[in-house]
Formats: C-alpha cells, sequence, structure tokens
C-alpha cells in the first residue's frame, strides 16, 4: 500500500498529518510506504489532485469519500468537518479498505 501525504511548504498540520497516518498504520498492522509529496505550483496541484494541505491519499485515492470527485485543485489549507486534520476514523477507514 502506498500512502502520500501532499502538502505546501509551511502548512501547520502536515508533520501531524504524517504521524497520524504513521500511527494508524503501525496499529492496523498494513504494510505501507509513507511518502510526503511537497506541492508546490498550480501545475502540480492539478496533477496530484491537491485538494489543499493536507492531503492523504492511498494508493492514489482520496481518504475522504465526499472529495474523490471534488476538482478544486489549489493552495489552501484543506477542512476536515471543521479541523485541519482528517479524524482519525476516516484514516482508519480508508486504510482498512485498500488492505481488504
Amino acid at each position: 500500500m502506498k500512502i502520500k501525504v501532499l502538502y505546501f511548504e509551511g502548512c501547520p498540520n502536515h508533520r501531524p498529518a504524517v504521524e497520524l497516518v504513521r500511527t494508524v498504520a503501525a496499529e492496523l498492522g498494513v504494510d505501507a510506504e509513507i511518502a510526503e509529496v511537497e506541492v508546490t505550483d498550480q501545475a502540480d496541484a492539478q496533477r496530484l489532485r491537491f485538494l489543499g494541505s493536507p492531503t492523504i491519499q492511498v494508493d492514489g485515492v482520496d481518504i475522504e469519500p465526499e472529495a474523490r470527485t471534488r476538482a478544486e485543485f489549489a493552495f489552501t489549507c484543506r477542512p476536515y468537518k471543521g479541523q485541519g486534520l482528517p479524524p482519525r476514523e476516516m484514516v482508519e477507514a480508508a486504510l482498512k479498505d485498500v488492505a481488504r
């Protein structure tokens, strides 16, 4: 399984998102390669389907089901249900779905 944490330089939620992903993957016993991918310009945002920082993708699929069809790619902070980090349950569900 490949997990990408996409972010822009200076995002305060980048490191906590990486730690959340590492912790959940370890607790679930998931064998995952975790890559931190810096998005540097609008072309990167489009190509990588960057919905704001941090964006977490598991095997190329956004962890937030409702966001998978969105196309508003931009440099912005990404809210997850009003917070700067996705809920732990969202990360767990995404990893479990792919692990099946």
